[in-house]
């Protein structure tokens, strides 16, 4: 299950399932949810989330991509140690930018405005 939080004008949006086949359109609904309010702002929170595939990877690109296109920004934030090397190992590490905790993930929006 995705829930959605707000911190100031960021939404985290946060999972406790695998981001796989079975759960990306979860996912996805989670995010059109949050990008029918303006320019996006958005961080996922990973800490939860026990593994990504490749179509949970796809889906981190995409987002990122829609975001970029609206004129805002994603971010992913507290991977686990797993979900850390896959994102190293696939270089998404290199494409978006991740960070340790959902705090500093947010307060990161602050910095680039």
């Amino acid at each position: 299950m995705f829930t959605q939080t707000k911190q100031g004008a960021v939404t985290v949006l946060t999972g406790d399932e695998p981001l796989n086949g079975d759960n990306v359109s979860d996912a996805n609904e989670a995010v059109l949810k949050c990008l029918s309010r303006g320019q996006p702002r958005l961080v996922f929170n990973l800490q939860k989330i026990p593994y990504v595939d490749s179509l949970g990877l796809n889906f981190l690109l995409d987002t990122r991509d829609v975001c970029n296109s609206r004129g805002g920004s994603f971010k992913i934030a507290a991977p686990n140690p797993l979900c850390r090397d896959i994102l190293r190992i696939t270089e998404i590490d290199r494409q978006v930018e991740i960070f340790p905790d959902v705090l500093s993930a947010s307060g990161s929006f602050a910095q680039c405005h």
